[in-house]
Order: structure tokens, then sequence, then C-alpha cells
């Protein structure tokens, strides 16, 4: 009896560790604290019910139907809370089951051959073993692969199945007809399979890391083009501000020679004359010279469109990380760029607001948009685009924005795409 109670109780541990590995490495659609709620509370009540069918059943039976009682009903659950669909989500989903399963039935076997007829040995290795694996996967797994999630959108599906095809045959290897250490001529076999699964998970694996540093190649190549672009900005603000002074001699000989004649009205619209021609060339949308930079580089893009940009920037001039900033800025502008270019002239409108609220630097980008796009709060709408140097925009506003200690949203709302960065204060002053 009291082996019987560690096998039953290292089945719960096996049943909760599966549960904690896939929320490492799932994505919610919903707020942590909510998340949390919902999954202990509908986990907690699929494990009660398996809890009774192991009591009513027996583990033989259970493990047999096992897929049918907990693993589809599992899967059901998270999908209505995962942000991710599809295939990158079946891969996570199987990805954390079989990886669980695989060490139930590598510490069955282990526990049948040199447990000496009792449960401990399973007992004592599952104990250690499942803390052991979330921990790699919170230390080694969970950025990169979080990173991955959010920067590849496509050829997740042939990873998605083999790890379900996988998950299925752990599970027929091991309980069908009969639990496998009741099988001892296929011992080997399901030993091979163990092997295999391992070795083939290291292939997924690698491939997954390279597409990772493929993504951050690109994503480097896309920074350094951008401070190249800034770069080029700020000379060319260096040879209007020469041509400026060039000019101003002129400028000062009319002047004198207004106010020598008494004309103390023509000289002050001649004053703000200059002013104006100043702002323009120069691009003086606000008082930081590296914010102008960006702007002025796309206003004339957006002319070019036909597109009315409107420009309200109320902050100073003070010391900021100016190229993640620059990198917010850019990058949402070339997207709306991009979405505006698909519009028909008349609707080719955006706006970009920037002020201060409390502690956060606030961005909020706003942009006409296709009728039928649709972008729920909380999610990064994939590229329509098919070459390998676009789908970066959002993903780099994303990091930019957690570099300097804030966040970003985006969302479609009465016909407008939104984007809004919160950048905390703290993080932007002293460079």
């Amino acid at each position: 009896m009291p082996n019987t109670i560690l096998r039953d109780l290292s089945i719960f541990w096996c049943m909760i560790h599966v549960i904690l590995l896939f929320t490492m490495l799932f994505r919610s659609r919903y707020p942590r604290k909510r998340t949390i709620v919902l999954a202990v509370a509908g986990m907690g009540i699929l494990m009660t019910f398996n809890g009774v069918l192991l009591l009513i059943l027996g583990i033989e039976l259970l493990g047999k139907i096992f897929f049918f009682t907990c693993s589809i009903p599992s899967f059901i659950f998270f999908y209505v809370l995962s942000a991710d669909k599809r295939a990158r989500f079946l891969l996570t989903f199987c990805l954390a089951d079989t990886s669980c399963y695989w060490i139930m039935i590598v510490t069955n076997m282990l526990n049948y051959f040199f447990g000496g007829g009792s449960y401990i040995l399973m007992f004592i290795l599952r104990l250690f073993a499942f803390p052991l694996l979330e921990y790699c996967a919170y230390r080694f797994w969970r950025k990169p692969y979080m990173e991955l999630q959010d920067s590849v959108e496509k050829g997740w599906g042939i990873f998605a199945g083999m790890t379900m095809l996988y998950y299925v045959l752990l599970v027929v290897m091991a309980n069908y007809p009969v639990n496998i250490v009741e099988r001892p001529k296929d011992v080997l076999s399901c030993v091979l399979v163990l092997i295999l699964m391992f070795f083939n998970y290291a292939v997924i694996f690698s491939a997954l890391y390279r597409q990772l540093l493929l993504y951050r190649r690109q994503q480097s190549e896309r920074i350094l083009q951008e401070q190249k672009n800034l770069l080029e900005e700020q000379l060319e603000n260096q040879q209007r501000i020469r041509k400026l002074k060039h000019d101003m001699r002129g400028h000062t000989a009319a002047i004198v020679g207004l106010l020598a004649s008494g004309k103390t009205k023509e000289t002050l619209a001649y004053l703000k004359n200059i002013e104006v021609e100043m702002d323009a060339c120069l691009g003086q949308y606000c008082a930081n010279p590296y914010i102008n930079a960006v702007f002025s580089s796309y206003v004339q893009k957006f002319e070019d469109l036909g597109a009315k940009l409107h420009i309200d920037i109320q902050i100073g001039d003070e010391s900021i990380h100016y190229m993640e900033l620059c990198q917010i800025l850019s990058n949402g502008l070339e997207n709306i760029r991009d979405a505006l270019r698909e519009l028909p002239v008349p609707k080719r409108e955006a706006s970009v607001q920037m002020k201060y609220n409390r502690k956060h630097l606030v961005i909020r980008m706003k942009n006409c948009c296709k009728e039928d796009l649709f972008v729920e709060k909380g999610t990064i709408p994939a590229t329509s685009k098919e070459s390998s140097d676009h789908g970066f925009g959002l993903p780099t506003i994303l990091e930019a924005a957690q570099k300097l200690g804030g966040d970003m949203m985006c969302y479609t709302e009465n016909g407008s795409f939104m984007l809004d960065v919160m950048i905390q204060i703290e993080k932007l002053q002293f460079q």
C-alpha cells in the first residue's frame, strides 16, 4: 500500500510540473494574475477528475485513456488562454507534454529494473528530475524561445508535427497493449525511441537557435542602417546650417535697410519669415536634435505620398538614450508609411504625439488603416510582406521600449491603427 501511494503521488507531481513547464513557455492572451487564477482553477478541476479516475480505474487503465482524459482537455483549455495559435501553440504544448512524459517513462523503467519491487526510486527520481527540467527551461531555454516566438512567423508547422507524433508514439509505446515494463521484448525498442527522440529534439532546438541567430543578425543590420541614416541626417542638417549662415549676411543687410528706413512692421514680418524658413529648413519639431533628424527624414516621404502627418511633440532637450528612442520613432513612422501607401490618397492621414505623463514618456502613433484590419490589444500582427527584411518593425519597437523600462501596445480602433509606447522617464535621463 505505501508503495502504491508513492506511485500515485509521483503521478500528481508529474501533472503539476507539466503545467508549470508549459506556463513557462507559452504566452497568455490575458494578464499574468488572471492567467494564474484561470490556470489554477481549470487545471485543478482537471487534476481532481483524473485523480478520481485513478482511484476508480487504476493506473493501467488510466494510462491507456490519459490522452483523452487529460491531454486533450488541457490542450483545449490552454489554447483558449494562449495568445499564440496554430503551429506555435501546438509545438509549445507538445514540447512540454512530451518532455515530461519522457521523464515519466524513463523513471518508470529505471524503477522496474533497479527499484527492487517498490516505487521509492521512481518517487525520488521524479522528485528531482522535474524541478531540474524546469530550472534548465527557465535558465537557458525560455528567453530565446520567447524571442523566437516574437520574431519568427513561419516554419513552426514541421516542428509542431514532429513533437505531436513523438508524443503519440510515446503514449502508444509505453501503454499499449499493456505497460512497457510488462512487455520485456519491447523494452529495447522503447529505449531506442527515447534516445532517438532526445537527439531529434536536439536537432529541433539547434535549428530554432540558428533561426534566432539569423533574426538577431538581421536586426543588428537594421539598427546599423538606422544609425547610418541618422548620421546622414545630422550631416545634412550641418550643411543646412552652413547655408543659413551664408544667407544670414544678405538677411542682415535687408534688415538694416528696413530699420534705417523706419519700416518696423516690415522688419518684424521679414524676421518672422526668416524664422519660418529656418524651422522648415532645419526640421525644428522640438528642442531635441535627434528627434528632429528622424522626423525631418520622414516628413518629405509623407509629402511625396500625399499623406498628412500631424506632429505634436511636447518634450524638451532632455538628455536621452537617443538610439532606442530613434528606433521606436523610425520604425513606427516606417510602418505608418507602408500602411498609408496601400490606402487611397484622401485617407492617407496619420499623427504622432509625444508628451510626459507623470513618470513616463508617452508616444502615440495613429494612422488610418484598411477597414478589414483587426488587431487585438496585447498581440503583435504579423507582416504581410514576403521579403526577409520585413517584419522587424513592431518587435524592434517592443525591444527598444523594454530596454528603456517601458512597454508597447498596438491595436485597431474606429478604422485606425494605434501604437502606444510608454517609457520610464528615469530610464531616459542621464545617458
